[in-house]
């Protein structure tokens, strides 16, 4: 059963909103990317909060720590399709922070069946608050001004290079892991 805390709630209410914000983008209704504009704030606090919760009050869950990054990626992901789908982000940005969040999600379930957990960095969270802020910026300008575009760029920029990071720093995690360690887990 799923501990019912504050942070699981939030959890599960981020993955509520991605199809509210979906339909908020794509469906042609008055004031609709007010309403998607609000629901990625809102969806986006909720990140923070059930984060800083779970940690501050010691809430941390097995659920919170599965589906946790699933709705971060659910809503992300959501929303760039939408962007994609409404002609102001190129696809190949989009496609290269799926993969870059696909890639990494592969990494880390392969590093936890290993015993290994690679923790996130200053990368990662600059990257996450990059998405959040061109997304939210596609969302509010909808046309491309230059600081549009140079935001779109650099954002792509810091996820692959954090993307990068990451798997560096697992393979010097495991290189540095004692022999018997690397022997074990790959039995």
């Amino acid at each position: 059963m799923v501990p019912v805390n504050v942070p699981n709630v939030l959890t599960v209410l981020r993955i509520l909103l991605v199809p509210v914000l979906v339909v908020a983008l794509l469906d042609e209704t008055p004031n609709g990317d007010l309403l998607a504009a609000i629901v990625f704030a809102i969806a986006s606090l909720t990140d923070a909060v059930d984060g800083y919760l779970a940690r501050s009050r010691k809430w941390v869950t097995n659920f919170g720590k599965l589906m946790d990054p699933v709705a971060d990626k659910l809503l992300v992901i959501g929303a760039l399709v939408a962007l994609v789908s409404l002609d102001r982000l190129a696809a190949w940005v989009a496609m290269v922070i799926i993969a870059r969040e696909f890639a990494v999600t592969a990494l880390r379930l392969s590093a936890t069946a290993q015993g290994v957990v690679v923790p996130a960095n200053t990368f990662g969270k600059a990257k996450t608050v990059l998405q959040v802020a061109m997304v939210f910026a596609l969302i509010v300008v909808g046309d491309s001004p230059a600081w549009l575009d140079a935001l779109v760029y650099v954002t792509v920029v810091v996820t692959i290079y954090s993307g990068v990071n990451i798997f560096f720093n697992f393979r010097a995690m495991l290189s540095a892991r004692p022999r018997s360690a690397r022997e074990a887990s790959r039995r």
